[in-house]
């Protein structure tokens, strides 16, 4: 039987949107178990809670069975080690995110070289696609219905007060 390979997929996700959604299917078909990550991050006010992110994730990764998401604190390498993973997954949307994923990568490196980090590219619809853009482009009354899943759209509307 093959050693079970695990992936850690950290983030923010406030809120989840399609993107993270495409990166997760697409490292569940290479990982035995990938475990999607929120960050709780006192110092960075979301606009949703944590267990608000938590249970709009779980609701969108229902449907894949070797998926679960989990909350941490700390460093995201640390919680890879905590759990016996082999990998960090990280997007890489533009350029740019190269620099700054490349310079996590070499950092997390030193402090576990027991875990890699493993960038996927988004799926061409979700090139461009953040987390604040969704929150930017809802808070001034436009539709992200092609961004999120239905439910983060409603619950999206719903804390901007324009359900």
């Amino acid at each position: 039987m093959a050693e079970e390979t695990i992936a850690i997929y950290p983030g923010s996700f406030d809120p989840p949107t399609l993107g993270h959604l495409d990166l997760i299917e697409r490292a569940s078909k290479i990982f035995s178990r990938v475990i999607v990550a929120v960050a709780q991050n006192v110092a960075k006010e979301g606009l949703f809670s944590v267990e608000e992110r938590v249970g709009m994730l779980s609701d969108m990764v229902e449907p894949i069975g070797n998926v679960s998401v989990d909350t941490f604190k700390g460093l995201s390498v640390e919680f890879a080690r905590r759990q016996g993973a082999i990998a960090l997954i990280r997007g890489l949307r533009v350029v740019s995110d190269f620099e700054f994923e490349l310079t996590m990568a070499i950092n997390n490196h030193k402090l576990n070289p027991e875990v890699d980090t493993v960038c996927l590219m988004p799926s061409e619809p979700y090139l461009f696609l953040s987390s604040r853009l969704v929150k930017e482009i809802a808070g001034f009354g436009g539709s992200v219905q092609h961004y999120v899943t239905p439910e983060v759209d409603r619950l999206l509307r719903a804390k901007l007060g324009r359900s």
